[in-house]
This record gives C-alpha cells, sequence and structure tokens, in this order.
C-alpha cells in the first residue's frame, strides 16, 4: 500500500499534570501545554501513514505551523487528528487539528518526510564521529 491524500489518523490523551504548560516548562499555568499538543498533532500523522508504509520504512517530522487558541484544564480528554494533504516524492504534507471535549483548541500544517531508520539512523550517528 502507498501513502495517498485524504489518509487519516488519531490520536488522544487526557490532560495530567505531566502534561501542563507549568510541567514542560512553556508557561506558568497548569493547562494543556503546546508542546504537548504539537507531539499528539505529530502522533496523529504518524498514526495516518503507519499502515502504509514498508517494513523498512519510516517517517519523521521537519515542520510545524500551528496555532494553539484555546486552554485545555486538567482532567480533559484532549485529542489530534491528521490528514495527508499533499504527497510529494518522499515530502508528506498534513493538515493537522486538535480538539478537547469543549471543541477545537488548535490547527494547523504538519511536513513529515518518509526515511529508510536504518540508513537515516546511521548518519545521525556519524555526527558524533565528526
Amino acid at each position: 500500500m502507498s501513502i495517498e491524500v485524504g489518509m487519516r489518523g488519531r490520536a488522544e490523551t487526557v490532560v495530567t499534570l505531566e502534561k501542563t504548560a507549568q510541567a514542560a516548562g512553556s508557561g506558568l499555568v497548569p493547562v494543556f501545554g503546546t508542546p504537548w499538543m504539537v507531539a499528539l498533532m505529530e502522533n496523529a500523522a504518524v498514526q495516518a501513514t503507519q499502515g502504509a508504509l514498508a517494513e523498512d520504512e519510516g517517517t519523521v517530522g521537519t515542520r510545524l505551523d500551528v496555532t494553539h487558541d484555546a486552554a485545555t484544564p486538567v482532567g480533559m480528554q484532549v485529542w489530534a487528528e491528521a490528514e495527508v494533504t499533499a504527497v510529494e516524492g518522499r515530502k508528506l504534507t498534513f493538515a493537522v487539528s486538535a480538539f478537547d471535549e469543549a471543541g477545537k483548541i488548535g490547527g494547523g500544517v504538519h511536513e513529515r518526510f518518509l526515511i529508510k531508520p536504518e540508513k537515516f539512523l546511521a548518519r545521525v550517528q556519524a555526527k558524533l564521529k565528526e
């Protein structure tokens, strides 16, 4: 199976104290932190394509342009959705959105690239020898 426009993924979690802006160091209040929202969006994008990848393939995030528009308190369920909007060679583009039980809390665009993890990690590890 190949990656196609329209593929969708979803990831969800419950906001805990560990997933707040305060805990991440990205803010001073105990509400769902933007770094955690971004991670949830990336996870939704991974879920959208995971079933279409060969055993020796993976993806890495390379760009994320999002807004975090509404705060979510501890204890509330949150989820992210991602949809493939473009496939250009190894570059994958997704529309991403995040929600809590009260409505949409953020959205934007995410890009990922198809990789061969073994080859990718060899290049990364070579940095240690430089």
